[in-house]
């Protein structure tokens, strides 16, 4: 192909590569947490922690102290303020570690937990 050939579908890596130079940086940001939004992270968080916690022994104490105590309100306003508390902990803690730790670490650090307590459960089940 010469300098002087126009651009055809005989010389598609032509037009890849004038495509190429064409894009800013920008354009090729990967999607991150950051970029996410603010809803679409309310969102996410909202519905992994309402799954995650239903059901679980949190909910199961709550409603027996509320069941015993004849105070639902005040069971309630306890363990709202409590849940609240934790979930600061963890939203600090988050924020503290991702300015020190890179996301591959966490994501190696994460994993590598969930498979020290999976094995732990497993072999409590089976009885190694």
């Amino acid at each position: 192909m010469t300098a002087t050939e126009p651009l055809t579908e005989k010389h598609p890596e032509a037009l890849i590569s004038r495509e190429k130079a064409n894009l800013n940086q920008n354009d090729l940001k990967p999607i991150t947490r950051r970029s996410m939004g603010f809803w679409a992270t309310f969102n996410a968080t909202f519905i992994t922690i309402l799954l995650a916690e239903m059901g679980d022994k949190t909910q199961l104490a709550t409603l027996l102290m509320s069941a015993e105590s004849q105070a639902p309100w005040i069971v309630f306003g306890g363990a709202a303020i409590a849940l609240i508390a934790t979930s600061l902990i963890g939203c600090l803690l988050g924020w503290w570690l991702a300015k020190r730790v890179s996301p591959k670490t966490m994501d190696l650090a994460a994993a590598t937990i969930l498979l020290v307590v999976s094995v732990l459960l497993l072999s409590d089940v089976v009885q190694l």
